[in-house]
């Protein structure tokens, strides 16, 4: 079993990158709610915990805080953001609301020598996001670092192993600041490295026997990198026992049926059941312009097509999805946690109890970047790992508004020209994402000395690691002003197109 360390979830934007930083690094990291017991933890056989970030004030009525309990199970303990703010309060310090705010970019001096700072330079560029700030230590604690507006930037307790910091030190815009983590889960917490995927494969593939025994399993198979992985490792351990079932819901983009027939003809050699469900699809779907109302209906058919197929097959006992963590995260209800759902996913949650299957997830603790990883390592062809991301509920969640048979030819045309050229400029597997928007307006336009007024085409396309935070591609302008050109001249029904140049956070990656 892979060494743990434990992530409390305060509700902030960056708690998952603490997460991935903590894989980079080849140990195994778990995010858990901000109230987990000091018993399950201890049960989980945690070798660190680390207290995230998080939008409250610690002098809020409802301020959100750990089991005090932590502090006495004998390993490490390292508070970001928020969490230096809890150490200052929980142990005896003093918080206090500042009058000048640190967000952005700031300045950290180290003043004092660290287990947790080694190696790392006296003076770095560090990234702040807080209004509060320590102003009396815990007792037992001493600064190690301070930043232009804080002497407490970086707190440590030695002989316990505590450490504050006030800054975020997952962040890319900090500087050094995996080499920060590496220190706190390597230096401080003894932990030797002994996540990776080909340990992950063979705890998997045992988890998935010992799961499934003789049963039958059935898997939603879309071609995407996060089924097909999903595919792939179940089948490595339970071969024949696994039927997929690949459903043309008619909001697939152009050729995908095909495409993925051929695919997995070529590859798997499994049981692939294809069901032609459009219309089913499309008449559930007609009229209906609310994000959240179209992938719940996508998700219950889907469910409704699974329940359809399962009849056919005979008898299956587990449906299994590529569901991934950031499906989960982004999934978080609101209540019992700080952070906001963002929307929710298809593919997460319950299935209705008139459906006998359990759910069976084997990525559901991997980044998308680590999905990928697993897929290489699996042996799956680049095609198929490096594919871009799909989402699960297709082109419905990229046509704003409600959705028509014609509006979809429309993208998928415009969508079809957009990665054609991607991949002709070689830049389709070096961004993260890139795909057409249909938007719900209509402009005027003039072709061939006449008037028109048609329809708008937004260009989505941005570079990732783990889908967490994205940043809009700045491609070159001759390439952009070709792609616009061929989709104003070879689609029909489209005379004006526009680029997307926003990031995530604030935004999404998806437009619903």
């Amino acid at each position: 079993m892979a060494e743990v360390v434990a992530v409390l979830d305060f509700g902030s934007q960056y708690t998952q990158v603490i997460a991935r930083r903590l894989r980079e690094c080849e140990v195994y990291s778990k995010v858990l709610p901000f109230s987990t017991s000091a018993e399950v933890l201890k049960a989980e056989g945690v070798k660190g915990v680390i207290l995230s970030g998080g939008p409250s004030s610690v002098f809020a009525e409802n301020a959100p805080k750990p089991d005090s309990e932590i502090f006495n199970l004998g390993v490490p303990v390292l508070g970001i953001c928020y969490g230096i703010q809890l150490l200052g309060t929980l142990l005896g310090g003093k918080v206090e609301h500042s009058n000048e705010r640190e967000y952005g970019k700031g300045t950290l001096e180290i003043t004092s020598d660290s287990p947790l700072f080694e190696g790392i330079k006296k003076t770095i560029q560090v990234w702040n996001s807080h209004g509060d700030k320590l102003t009396e230590l815990p007792t037992g604690f001493s600064p190690i670092a301070m930043t232009e507006n804080s002497k407490f930037a970086a707190i440590e307790n030695s002989e316990r192993k505590f450490f504050g910091l006030q800054f975020h030190p997952e962040v890319f815009h900090t500087e050094q600041g995996t080499d920060i983590i590496r220190n706190f889960v390597f230096s401080i917490c003894g932990c030797s490295g002994d996540w990776t995927m080909e340990s992950y494969i063979e705890s998997s593939i045992a988890a998935i026997r010992e799961t499934v025994g003789d049963k039958r399993v059935i898997l939603g198979l879309s071609g995407g990198v996060d089924s097909s992985v999903a595919a792939k490792l179940i089948h490595d351990a339970i071969g024949p026992q696994l039927t997929c079932v690949f459903v043309d819901n008619g909001l697939l983009r152009k050729n995908e049926r095909e495409a993925v027939k051929k695919l997995y003809g070529d590859h798997f050699q499994i049981n692939l059941v294809v069901c032609d469900s459009e219309e089913l699809f499309l008449t559930r779907l007609e009229g209906v312009t609310d994000p959240e109302k179209k992938r719940k209906i996508i998700g219950n058919t889907f469910i409704d097509v699974f329940e359809s197929e399962v009849e056919k097959i005979g008898e299956v006992e587990f449906l299994a999805q590529g569901t991934i963590y950031p499906d989960i995260i982004e999934s978080v209800p609101i209540d019992g946690n700080p952070a906001s759902l963002i929307k929710s996913h298809h593919n997460v949650g319950g299935l209705p109890e008139r459906m006998k299957l359990k759910i069976l997830e084997p990525l559901n603790q991997l980044f998308k970047d680590e999905v990928r990883l697993l897929g290489k390592s699996l042996g799956l062809p680049d095609s198929v790992v490096w594919r871009q991301p799909f989402p699960g509920p297709g082109l419905a969640v990229r046509v704003l508004g409600a959705i028509t048979k014609d509006i979809l030819i429309v993208l998928r045309e415009a969508d079809a020209i957009l990665l054609e050229e991607m991949k002709k400029a070689d830049l389709y597997y070096k961004v993260w994402q890139s795909f057409a928007v249909f938007l719900p307006v209509r402009t005027v336009g003039v072709m061939g000395d006449e008037r028109t007024y048609d329809n708008v085409i937004a260009l989505r396309i941005v570079e990732s690691v783990d889908a967490m935070t994205a940043d809009w591609a700045r491609l070159d302008h001759e390439l952009l002003g070709k792609i616009s050109n061929r989709i104003i001249n070879e689609v029909k029904g489209v005379n004006r197109v526009v680029l997307d140049i926003s990031s995530k956070p604030p935004s999404t990656i998806e437009w619903e």
